[in-house]
């Protein structure tokens, strides 16, 4: 049972009679316990809504056209609170932060319903058999899983929870299913890489639902502190990571008619490799986990750049990027100097001080390194930020500094840069 917080008016639940503060029990007798059951069970044309207003039940009926929303607001949005995360893996981004941040950046979720509902990836370790069935039959599809290994005592090792090798059974179940899957590796050089990666391909290969399968490298900060002892990867184990992934993805495509694996852009750039065709991303079903982002920035770049109007005034403007995505950015500011000769990108590589490690990737960059390292240059008339070095809101960079602060500090405009090529392109020429 749920409390419902308010209608929408001219809703069906309000014109049906349904109010604020009524507690929803249960929609065509289902028990109504998150929003997963709420959503499946209001699709029908026919709803007859079980109510408790001031300790009586009442029963209410709904008509409305299929799949139609009935206007209930409730005071989560999961309707209950997020699952934390069972786990305490080796390898774990977020015991590998500095002190004093946001309470919400601690946080720890590994909840199924938000891979469906935001496409969270989840370890399947805080399931039991009950929920996998309400999987199956809502048929939520696809859910996205952090693997890591099928080498059962291996994941126990990794994620330090003794379920999260039974678990991995479930995979399986969902397959057979038809339940569509979209997997992760977090590879951590010398323990899943190598021969476990090959041994955790090579069982994927029975799969039948397998959308597609991200690699990326885990992100080691330089606070880990009475942490798992990692080493970072290097030019040749990125390149081997690749080699794998190629290997199994040449055959997949033979077999299955896609290639379905992808490393992420980082292992291309610490192998110093150049980044594949966009071909090769098949649709960049994993641009979310950084899969491709480069080859599709640049696609879009290009493609911006050649259809723009001539730039009739002059305009300098600076952009800050991680030190990972420098040599790119560069390039693209190049192209667009090349066309405009009146237009003048500082492009700035930004230290990671603030995490330190091998942290060398733009959504990680902070306001107060930004300010620290471009204080006192000539920023031009303005500094274009990239959307993913701020929160949700848009509002906040990872250390609290605002972008009124940084805008302040620095002297100069500051325009906020949604993700994709296009919008780069626009930003640096102001052109659309």
């Amino acid at each position: 049972m749920v409390l419902i917080q308010s209608v929408d008016k001219g809703s069906y639940a309000e014109k049906s009679g349904v109010r604020e503060n009524d507690i929803l029990l249960s929609v065509n007798g289902n028990k109504i316990n998150d929003v997963l059951d709420y959503r499946f069970h209001i699709m029908e044309k026919c709803l007859l809504l079980l109510i408790e207003r001031n300790g009586e039940k009442l029963e209410i009926q709904i008509q409305k056209p299929e799949y139609s929303d009935i206007g209930l607001n409730f005071s989560t949005y999961l309707m209950d609170e997020k699952k934390r995360c069972r786990n305490n893996c080796i390898f774990c981004f977020i015991d590998q932060n500095p002190k004093g941040m946001r309470e919400t950046i601690y946080f720890k979720d590994d909840d199924e319903r938000l891979s469906f509902l935001q496409g969270n990836y989840v370890t399947l370790t805080n399931l039991k058999d009950e929920d996998i069935a309400r999987i199956i039959k809502m048929r939520i599809s696809p859910i996205n899983i952090s693997v890591h290994t099928t080498n059962p005592e291996l994941r126990v090792k990794m994620l330090r929870n003794r379920f999260a090798g039974d678990c991995l059974r479930y995979i399986k179940e969902l397959d057979a299913h038809g339940i569509s899957l979209n997997l992760q590796l977090v590879l951590c050089r010398n323990i899943n890489d190598g021969e476990e990666l090959i041994r955790t391909l090579s069982d994927f290969d029975s799969l039948e639902n397998v959308e597609s399968v991200a690699l990326v490298p885990a992100g080691l900060t330089g606070h880990r502190e009475n942490l798992y002892p990692l080493i970072p990867f290097d030019k040749e184990s990125s390149a081997s990571v690749i080699d794998i992934a190629n290997e199994f993805g040449d055959k997949w495509l033979k077999t299955k008619g896609m290639r379905l694996i992808y490393p992420s852009d980082e292992f291309f750039l610490l192998a110093e490799r150049e980044m594949p065709a966009e071909d090769y991303y098949e649709g960049y079903p994993q641009l979310e986990n950084g899969v491709g982002m480069i080859r599709s920035d640049s696609e879009e770049f290009y493609e911006c750049l050649e259809n723009l109007p001539e730039m009739e005034y002059n305009r300098e403007v600076t952009v800050p990027t991680g030190e990972a995505s420098y040599e790119f950015i560069s390039s693209l500011a190049s192209a667009a100097m090349e066309k405009y000769k009146n237009l003048k990108v500082n492009v700035c590589a930004i230290k990671n001080n603030f995490f330190g490690g091998s942290v060398t990737v733009t959504g990680l960059v902070t306001g107060g390194d930004i300010i620290s390292q471009l204080d006192g240059k000539d920023l031009g008339d303005e500094l274009l930020i990239p959307a993913v070095m701020l929160r949700a809101q848009g509002d906040l960079f990872l250390d609290n500094v605002s972008l009124d602060e940084l805008s302040e500090k620095l002297k100069v405009k500051v325009r906020v840069v949604e993700k994709g090529g296009y919008a780069l392109c626009e930003a640096m020429t102001n052109l659309q």
